[in-house]
């Protein structure tokens, strides 16, 4: 189960608000992820070589913890809250990484992407924020840039995969590369949308129960309800789903060696099980949603039909008492003692032979 909430979870006092970020950690196979301080992680960046355009680097020879990093399989993992100023200042003068991944971090819209320069790899991709609940699929962006010895993540609003996967380093083997965390949390998100696809299955279940016992105290309001909502937040989802699912199957997507096995095969597996099982849902929808246009139809015709066999049969009824309403001399029955009761029985005596001809045009 995902946390409803994103926790700064390294130690409090080896970070820096003032810059913007939430956690830093280095991480080696085999070993338990460290807390870097904020002034590490700058100690980090600046050891990195600045990224070269032309796939070039200057300081090949200088002995760097970069250097260092990529050779012993170590790398870190940095990331950041983005919403001030300041932060995105800070993430944008991140110099090892190409000018189009640091504007992606420090961007504010709310596209998906994914794009790779030389060993980067970066892009914005879609996740459930905190205040996802039953009645609500609020998805935030989270932004990311990797390479092989570095992984920087930017949000601006909490991203609760995220934080399971810093507690997923905190618990499993560190991963070999940043790209499974990227994987990770791809993974997280299209579980969290099976999860969401698995309430709205059970309320069209609940919907289906309703439109199968139909009978005249069914509540077709109630049904429609339970049908557009499903239908509203799964397009809502599909809406989401569709763009990554649509990137990952792009002939134009090149990503490095490094990270095509763990962002592109499995999370692409996923995402596209997810989008599957969307469509599925909607499809059923749209069928309980003609199911429900056919019972009120149905309904309404039922309706009518009494209806229209209570006037028909009170028609001759309402002959009999216009006549005998008529102020006019020598009126039949005005004079009697019964002429009520006598009217009131002609009035039946038709309604019974107007109900015997529905009956034999078999009307009724």
């Amino acid at each position: 189960m995902i946390a409803q909430t994103e926790r700064p979870l390294a130690d409090p006092s080896l970070t820096d608000a003032a810059d913007g970020l939430v956690w830093a950690v280095a991480c080696a196979p085999g070993h338990r992820p460290v807390p870097l301080s904020s002034r590490q992680a700058a100690q980090y960046l600046g050891a990195l070589p600045a990224f070269d355009p032309a796939g070039a680097d200057k300081d090949a020879d200088k002995e760097t913890d970069g250097g260092k990093a990529e050779r012993d399989g170590s790398w870190v993992w940095l990331h950041y809250d983005v919403v001030h100023t300041a932060s995105r200042a800070r993430v944008e003068a991140i110099a090892c990484l190409p000018e189009e991944a640091r504007a992606t971090l420090a961007g504010t819209e709310r596209g998906v992407r994914l794009e790779a320069d030389g060993d980067a790899v970066y892009g914005a991709l879609p996740g459930f924020d905190e205040s996802m609940s039953d009645d609500d699929t609020n998805v935030s962006a989270w932004r990311f840039a990797a390479l092989p010895g570095l992984l920087v993540t930017t949000r601006r609003h909490p991203v609760p995969a995220l934080g399971a996967a810093y507690r997923w380093l905190q618990h499993d083997d560190t991963p070999r590369t940043p790209a499974e965390v990227v994987d990770f949390t791809l993974l997280e998100f299209a579980d969290s949308v099976r999860r969401t696809l698995a309430m709205l299955d059970d309320q069209l279940d609940r919907a289906e129960d309703l439109l199968l016992t139909l009978d005249q105290h069914t509540d077709f309001g109630r049904i429609s309800g339970l049908i557009g909502k499903v239908r509203r937040r799964s397009t809502e989802l599909r809406r989401v789903t569709t763009p990554v699912d649509r990137i990952f199957h792009s002939e134009d997507l090149e990503l490095p060696e490094w990270a095509e096995d763990d962002i592109r095969d499995r999370s692409q597996r996923q995402i596209h099980a997810a989008l599957d099982d969307l469509m599925a849902l909607q499809d059923r929808a749209r069928a309980l949603q003609d199911e429900l246009a056919s019972g009120q139809a149905e309904e309404t015709n039922r309706r009518l039909y009494t209806v229209s066999i209570v006037t028909t049969l009170m028609l001759p009824a309402t002959f009999v008492t216009g006549f005998f309403g008529m102020n006019t001399g020598g009126m039949f029955l005005a004079s009697g003692a019964f002429g009520t009761v006598e009217a009131g029985f002609v009035c039946a005596l038709f309604m019974g032979i107007t109900w015997l001809l529905l009956k034999f045009a078999k009307l009724l």
